[in-house]
């Protein structure tokens, strides 16, 4: 039996029980072993105490996750405010070393949410915040629902771009998606590409151009409906591709 590629998944960190807890949703854990057929590995934030290259010379892929927590401003030239809030210094450390470790490697990455916004700012773009009040801009929030099936419910489309990297995984046309923020890309990181933008022009999806290997960001949670949504589905399902056939090359390169 062929083992299931090794996926690492940054963590953040929450204060609990005064502890500092080095923890990821489980949706993006279930996603990536139901799904994408991975083995998803929690990396702790804490970039200073390890060492990110030789850790990315033993996975198979990097799945960024989103959060409740927004990368600082101070990491895009922004003077940071209570909107920007809040902040998990540690895990911004982490993953942009992992971001630009991962792509120099070339080691598949899915950035979900905060991941597709850590991939703009890590390769030099900037973030707006604060969407929903900026003229001609939809309300992209989650709804003020105790209900996770309806707060991660599909809320409105976005166009896919003919020919690229995410239609030739969904397809050319208009999709569904359930996006959940308040901050989205500013100014596009020299690079990236745009797959798919909300009718309100808010970038939902990118790639990076030239990558070595899968390079995808969304804004949006394919993660949460990715074992009933097509779509989603599909998204986990080309990602875990990619992390097999790196698998194999680094598996060939070893013997």
């Amino acid at each position: 039996m062929t083992a299931s590629p090794l996926v690492a998944v940054p963590a953040d960190v929450r204060s609990f029980e005064n502890y500092d807890w080095h923890a990821t949703p489980d949706t993006y854990l279930k996603a990536l072993i139901r799904v994408a057929g991975a083995t998803p590995v929690i990396i702790p934030a804490l970039s200073m105490e390890f060492d990110i290259d030789a850790l990315l010379g033993r996975v198979d892929g990097l799945l960024m996750t989103g959060s409740a927590s927004n990368v600082h401003p101070d990491r895009y030239g922004v003077p940071p405010s209570r909107a920007h809030e809040p902040f998990d210094p540690d895990r911004d450390r982490l993953t942009e070393a992992m971001i630009r470790g991962a792509l120099a490697a070339g080691v598949p990455m899915l950035c979900v949410c905060r991941g597709h916004q850590e991939l703009n700012v890590a390769l030099g773009g900037t973030l707006a915040t604060e969407v929903q009040e900026m003229d001609g801009r939809m309300d992209h929030r989650a709804t003020p629902n105790k209900d996770q099936g309806e707060r991660y419910a599909t809320r409105h489309a976005v166009r896919v771009a003919p020919g690229g990297v995410l239609a030739g995984i969904v397809g050319n046309d208009e999709i569904q998606v359930n996006s959940l923020h308040r901050q989205a890309i500013d100014r596009l990181a020299e690079g990236l590409v745009v797959e798919a933008s909300a009718a309100d022009g808010t970038i939902e999806a990118v790639s990076v151009e030239g990558a070595k290997a899968f390079a995808l960001g969304v804004q949006w949670h394919p993660e949460y409906w990715a074992e009933t949504d097509a779509t989603s589905g599909a998204i986990f399902r080309a990602f875990g591709d990619a992390c097999r056939a790196h698998a194999a090359q680094r598996s060939a390169a070893a013997r």
